[in-house]
């Protein structure tokens, strides 16, 4: 047939196997020039073939003006030139990009460190790696698979029914799957996308999607109707670039690297809708537990540490003793079984064709590890949540939702971070600890998780502890005399030293990246990056851990300090002088009034659940003063003084009334600002309510 229509066939090279199965035709082979059959192609056994083609243009002969540079007068372009400032003229772009880093910075700090970053000759990025064997690889290829092979590792496999899990599950709920989303909806969160973010593995980039939302809304609507209705998720959907995220030890082994899945961003839009609308359904059935701050609205690290360590530092104030035992999943996030997730979800009441649609979004699954461009083979993901998605948070929450079910100690969840507290008087209740232990050993096996027991540890507090031992899947539990939880060091004593040091050192690590980063001094420049990237280590969680001692004041003080004496024109000026001109005030000072933020959000805001529980309102009736006053708490030893819940209330009691009335955090916030300059007042030694 080729001979017959003057056609040639030029791959002379086996493309699958030792078959020629893939060709290139053609009726003139001189167009045609370096055929290479390379390696395979994604998930195909066929081999690659690449090669040109030489075509000519036809190009338009119009009038073009052709320039004489024979004619350039070179000795009046040399002169001009050698005019020119270009330190200066160089120096005014980089300030003006470095300015526009900073502006940006505190919405997106990963600019600064992208663009310091850039100014590195070595880029850290995946190291060379260990492979099974033995054997240390540095080719990004086997990279990917090494990374790629020890993801799918972890696992969880099912066995094919759900014998043992005799659950009552709903027939039905009020959800409506026909209203979920509208067309007005999908294309107001197409022009909320966020552009900067990098496409899945279908290729569709997000600034395409926000360009064109106008237009696409309404076949984006149509196909996320229809696959809401039957429950049916595209294959594009369910695919994903893992890029390897190192953590922490070496970078030579793959058990450091956690993998964050690239999926679909038209797939994540939907995923968004769902997430929404399931949220709003758990929030009327008060679903989700109260000892999950995890992803949940209005909670936070804050949050957890607070009302967690307040029991513990007020029954070490009584001279009691307490054990906390902190639990580590492994690998909690890969690690959820598909199955049981969908007994749970169907379990709580959800729509049967959003627990289709879920079901089916989870089947199926593949990825690939990406290292440095270069991509791994696909492989089935069988378990697990996908850690980068939109809905994997809140799917992981409802998992693991019923874990405090019959437990007695007080237990305090953020996502798969899990602690145990109990109150030790005797050998009796360190056997009903031990108890609350075999029942968390028992979920777990139920439920297909794995406890990672050398992570675990107790922690025994108080001097008269008794000091037992406690048994996790038949081994003793490590006791430790520091952890640090979500962020924070916590010690048996409940001292904040370590933490204090420890932030600050990070901070100052932060500072210095930024001085040798950034040429400007500028206060326009230096300062909003000072407030997006240092500030912030020194502030997280504060609330919790702020210091008490004068050395651990200062030392976190000594940061800003040196901060602010950076900028240009501030360095021979005074502390106080520099901060008035920056407009900042004292760390000191911003732990006091964000006390006071933080109390007004637990007595009048969001956080006014938790609350209830973690304080008491007078019930006097005196007409002085704010109807949010509250009790305070006696205490015997200067750590319980000190922790959140007992300092700010004396402060919280004497704000004036319409302070403390303000309708909203950002006017208590004004209130509050103008009540603390008009007293004068930096820190709590400058109240005399405390003296």
């Amino acid at each position: 047939m080729l001979n017959d229509n003057f056609l040639f066939q030029v791959v002379q090279e086996p493309t699958r196997n030792d078959s020629i199965l893939d060709l290139v035709i053609s009726n003139n082979t001189e167009l045609i020039s370096n055929i290479c059959v390379g390696e395979h192609l994604g998930n195909s056994d066929h081999n690659m073939v690449s090669f040109e083609i030489m075509l000519q243009r036809q190009l338009y002969k119009g009038v073009t003006k052709t320039l004489n540079f024979r004619r350039a007068d070179f000795a009046s372009i040399r002169a001009s030139l050698q005019c020119v400032n270009w330190e200066r003229l160089f120096m005014g772009s980089k300030i003006e990009m470095e300015r526009d880093i900073a502006a940006r910075s505190k919405k997106n700090p990963k600019l600064f460190f992208n663009y310091v970053n850039s100014k590195k000759m070595k880029q850290e990025g995946v190291g060379t790696l260990l492979s099974r064997g033995g054997t240390l690889v540095d080719e990004n290829g086997e990279k990917a698979e090494i990374l790629n092979s020890y993801f799918s590792s972890v696992y969880t496999s099912e066995e094919p029914d759900n014998e043992g899990f005799p659950f009552n599950i709903p027939s039905s709920s009020n959800l409506a799957t026909d209203a979920w989303v509208t067309q007005e909806e999908i294309q107001k969160r197409l022009e909320h996308v966020k552009v900067n973010k990098g496409p899945g593995p279908d290729g569709i980039h997000p600034r395409v999607l926000n360009e064109l939302s106008a237009v696409i809304a309404k076949p984006l609507h149509i196909i996320f109707q229809d696959s809401l209705r039957s429950g049916m998720v595209p294959r594009d959907w369910r695919i994903a670039n893992v890029v390897p995220l190192f953590k922490k030890g070496s970078r030579s082994q793959p058990e450091n690297y956690r993998p964050v899945s690239l999926t679909s961003v038209v797939g994540k839009l939907l995923e968004g809708v769902i997430r929404d609308r399931i949220v709003e359904y758990i929030a009327v059935h008060n679903t989700i537990s109260l000892c999950q701050h995890g992803f949940t609205c209005n909670r936070s690290c804050q949050t957890n540490l607070v009302a967690f360590y307040e029991e513990v530092s007020r029954n070490l104030d009584a001279g009691m003793a307490v054990d906390v035992i902190y639990l580590d999943f492994a690998k909690a996030f890969d690690t959820v079984p598909h199955r049981r997730l969908m007994i749970k979800l169907r379990n709580i009441g959800l729509e049967h064709n959003i627990c289709n649609w879920i079901e089916n979004w989870l089947k199926d699954r593949l990825q690939r590890v990406v290292v440095n461009g270069t991509l791994s083979n696909w492989t089935s993901v069988v378990s697990g949540v996908p850690q980068g998605s939109v809905l994997g948070p809140l799917l992981f929450n409802l998992f693991i939702n019923d874990l405090e079910v019959g437990i007695e100690s007080n237990v305090s969840i953020f996502a798969d971070d899990t602690k145990l507290c109990k109150t030790i008087s005797s050998m009796q209740d360190a056997a009903a600890l031990q108890s609350d232990l075999t029942k968390l050993e028992n979920w777990a096996a139920n439920w297909k998780m794995r406890f990672n027991v050398d992570k675990c540890k107790v922690m025994h507090f108080g001097r008269n502890n008794i000091n037992v031992n406690y048994l996790l899947n038949g081994r003793v539990l490590g006791v430790s005399l520091m952890e640090k939880d979500l962020g924070v060091f916590v010690d048996h004593k409940l001292s904040n030293s370590r933490q204090c040091h420890s932030v600050a050192t990070k901070a100052n690590k932060v500072l210095s990246c930024i001085k040798k980063g950034i040429d400007s001094r500028d206060e326009n420049i230096f300062m909003p990056l000072y407030r997006s990237l240092v500030r912030p280590h020194l502030e997280y969680a504060v609330q919790f851990w702020a210091p008490v001692l004068k050395k651990d004041i200062n030392e976190l003080e000594r940061v800003q300090r040196r901060a602010t004496k950076l900028v240009k024109g501030m360095e021979d000026l005074s502390y106080e002088v520099r901060l008035s001109r920056l407009g900042l005030f004292s760390l000191e000072k911003r732990r006091l009034r964000g006390d006071m933020i933080t109390l007004y959000k637990y007595i009048r805001g969001d956080y006014r659940q938790m609350g209830d529980v973690l304080f008491s309102h007078k019930n006097n009736q005196r007409t002085r003063g704010h109807p949010y006053r509250l009790e305070e708490q006696s205490f015997h030893l200067k750590q319980h003084r000190w922790f959140f819940t007992v300092r700010a209330v004396r402060l919280w009691n004497a704000l004036p009334s319409d302070v403390v009335m303000a309708d909203s955090v950002n006017a208590f916030k004004r209130g509050l600002d103008e009540f603390l300059n008009k007293q004068n007042i930096q820190g709590y030694c400058d109240t005399n309510i405390y003296s």
